[in-house]
C-alpha cells in the first residue's frame, strides 16, 4: 500500500496543542553514497497551535527541501527519511504517496512558483472556486460566492474572470493564495508567500496568514521566506538555515533584535536599507554629453491590455549605463510597459524607437520557470545560446562563479535547481549575450537578501561596464533608491518622475 501508517503515537494532555511534530527529516540525492553529506541535515521541529514558524536562509539552504520532504513533494532524484507526525498518526518521510490524501484537506501549500500550482486554461474565479467544490465539499453556487470573497478581500476582483497568464506576478500569487486556503486545512506551509509583491500586498498577505492561523481550530503556520519586514510582521519561533542545517533558532522577536550567529547577522544586515550608495552616473552627468547615447525612446506611448488601457501618453529615453527603476502596485502595467518597449506587445498609439536588432532587446522575467524548457539541462541550454549566437563558450566559467553558480548545477534541470539559483541561470545568459537594453521584471523577488544584494551588484556592473540600459522594475523602493538613476512611478496610468533631488 502506499499510505504507509507505521502506528499511533500515544497522545496525552502536553500534547494537544501540537499541530505537527518531525523528526530527523533528512534529504538526500538517490543512490548517494554514505560518504556524502546529505543536502538536508537530520532536523527536528514541532509546531503548536495558533504559533507560527519562519525559516529563513539564503537561496540553496534547504528551506524548500524542509517543506517539500513534508508535503511528500520531493522532485524523484531526491529521498527523504524521518517521520511526520500528524493527529497522532506518523507518516514516514521516505514513502511520499501517503501524504497525497491529506493536501488540501489537512496540509496545503502556497507555492513558491504560482502559475504552478495555476490552471492555465481556467478562469480565476472558478479555479478559487474549485477548490471550495472539491475539497471543502460546498456547493456550487456556495463556491462561487467564496471565491468572489476571497478575491474582493485581497484586492483582485476585477481579475476573477481573467485567465491566470494574463495576471501579474504579484496577482497571480494572490490567486494561489485564495486557492489554498480555500480547502480549509488546518497546516498550511507558506513558500515565499510575497514573491514579487509591492510593500503593501506584502502587509496584507501577512496580515491574511495571521488572521487564517486564528480563525482555525488547531490551525499551525509554516513560512518560508526571505522577506524580512513579513518574517518581523509574522513572529512567533525562527530558523535560520544554512547549508542544509539549522544554525540558529528562537523566538522572531529575539532574534531578528539580536542574532548570536555571524551568518544571521550578515543574512539580516542585507536588507537594501543597508546597501552603501551606488554612484549615479546619471545624475551628475550633462543632459548634452556626447558619451550618452539614446538606446531606446518612447513617444506619446499608449499601452493596453485586453482593450484596457493600463498607460497613457508614455515619453521616456534611455541611454547608454543608465539604470532607470520602475515601481507601482501590482497589476499597474510595470510588465506591459517592458513588453512594449521590447516589442512584445502591440501600443495602442504612439512609438518605440530602437535598432533593428532584436537580440539587442532581451527581458529578465520575474518567473524564469515560465521561460527554461523544462527536459534540458542548464548546460545544454547554455550550449545552445553560445552555438546559436556564435558567443564566446570560454566566458561561461567565469561568469559561472561570479554569479556563484556551482559547476554541477550544468547537469541538472530547471527544475531540479532552485528558484533563485534559476534566476541566476537567467542573468547568466544575458550576460553572454550582451544586450544594449535590458526591462528585469522584479528579477530579484525570489531571491533572499544575501543573493539578491550580490546580483544587483552584478547587473549594476554589467550597465556600467558594457555601456548597456536597464529599466528595473522593482516593489522595494530602498533597492531602487540605491541603484537607480531615477525612478518612474506608475501612478493612475501615468509615469511620474522622482529626480536625484528628489530623494
Amino acid at each position: 500500500m502506499n499510505a504507509v501508517i507505521e502506528h499511533v503515537k500515544p497522545a496525552d494532555a502536553s500534547e494537544t496543542a501540537i499541530v505537527l511534530e518531525a523528526e530527523a527529516v533528512s534529504v538526500m540525492l538517490r543512490g548517494a553514497v554514505s560518504a556524502r553529506p546529505p543536502l538536508l541535515s537530520p532536523l527536528s521541529l514541532s509546531l503548536q497551535a495558533g504559533e507560527p514558524l519562519v525559516v529563513i536562509g539564503e537561496t540553496g539552504s534547504g528551506k524548500s527541501l524542509l517543506a517539500q520532504s513534508l508535503l511528500g513533494t520531493l522532485p524523484r532524484e531526491l529521498a527523504a527519511s524521518g517521520s511526520l507526525w500528524l493527529d497522532g498518526t506518523e507518516y514516514p518521510l521516505h514513502t511520499p504517496a501517503n501524504r497525497q490524501p491529506l493536501w488540501g484537506r489537512r496540509m496545503a501549500v502556497l507555492p513558491q512558483e504560482p502559475w504552478l500550482a495555476l490552471d492555465p486554461l481556467m478562469k480565476v474565479v472558478k479555479q478559487v472556486g474549485e477548490a471550495y467544490r472539491l475539497v471543502a465539499r460546498r456547493g456550487a453556487q456556495a463556491s462561487r460566492q467564496a471565491a468572489q470573497a476571497d478575491l474582493a478581500q485581497l484586492g483582485i476582483a476585477a481579475a476573477s474572470e481573467q485567465l491566470p497568464g494574463k495576471l501579474s506576478g504579484g496577482m497571480a500569487q494572490r490567486v494561489a493564495f485564495a486557492a489554498a486556503r480555500a480547502g480549509g486545512a488546518p497546516l498550511l506551509i507558506a513558500d515565499e508567500p510575497t514573491k514579487g509583491v509591492d510593500a503593501v500586498r506584502v502587509s496584507e498577505i501577512g496580515d491574511m496568514l495571521l488572521k487564517s492561523l486564528a480563525e482555525t481550530p488547531r490551525a499551525g503556520l509554516l513560512v518560508i521566506t526571505h522577506d524580512m519586514a513579513l518574517a518581523r510582521q509574522i513572529g512567533g519561533r525562527l530558523m535560520v538555515m544554512c547549508k542544509g542545517e539549522v544554525i540558529e533558532q528562537g523566538e522572531t522577536r529575539e532574534v531578528m533584535a539580536a542574532p548570536t550567529h555571524p551568518y544571521t547577522r550578515r543574512l539580516i544586515a542585507a536588507a537594501p536599507e543597508a546597501w552603501p550608495e551606488v554612484p549615479r552616473s546619471m545624475c551628475d552627468a550633462p543632459a548634452e554629453s556626447s558619451s550618452r547615447k539614446a538606446i531606446i525612446r518612447a513617444e506619446g506611448l499608449t499601452v493596453a491590455r485586453s482593450k484596457q488601457p493600463l498607460l497613457r501618453d508614455v515619453n521616456l529615453s534611455m541611454s547608454n549605463g543608465e539604470i532607470v527603476g520602475i515601481q507601482g502596485v501590482s497589476g499597474c502595467g510595470k510588465s506591459s510597459l517592458g513588453d512594449a518597449l521590447l516589442g512584445l506587445l502591440a501600443s495602442r498609439e504612439g512609438q518605440v524607437l530602437r535598432d533593428d536588432v532584436a537580440m539587442h532587446y532581451q527581458k529578465l522575467y520575474q518567473d524564469p520557470v515560465a521561460i527554461f524548457p523544462p527536459y534540458r539541462t542548464l548546460g545544454r541550454l547554455l550550449k545552445d545560446i553560445i552555438s546559436r549566437h556564435r558567443l564566446d563558450d570560454g566566458e561561461l566559467p567565469g561568469l559561472m562563479e561570479r554569479l556563484a553558480l556551482a559547476p554541477e548545477l550544468l547537469a541538472r534541470l530547471p527544475g531540479q535547481v532552485s528558484g533563485g539559483e534559476l534566476q541566476r541561470f537567467a542573468l547568466l545568459q544575458l550576460m553572454l549575450i550582451k544586450p544594449r537594453f535590458i526591462f528585469a521584471d522584479e528579477p530579484t523577488s525570489r531571491l533572499d537578501p544575501l543573493v539578491q544584494q550580490e546580483v544587483i551588484a552584478q547587473m549594476v556592473a554589467m550597465v556600467r561596464e558594457q555601456g548597456m540600459a536597464l529599466m528595473l522594475v522593482s516593489h522595494d523602493t530602498a533597492l531602487l533608491r540605491k541603484v537607480a538613476d531615477r525612478v518612474l512611478v506608475v501612478e493612475e496610468g501615468r509615469l511620474r518622475e522622482l529626480t536625484c533631488d528628489g530623494w
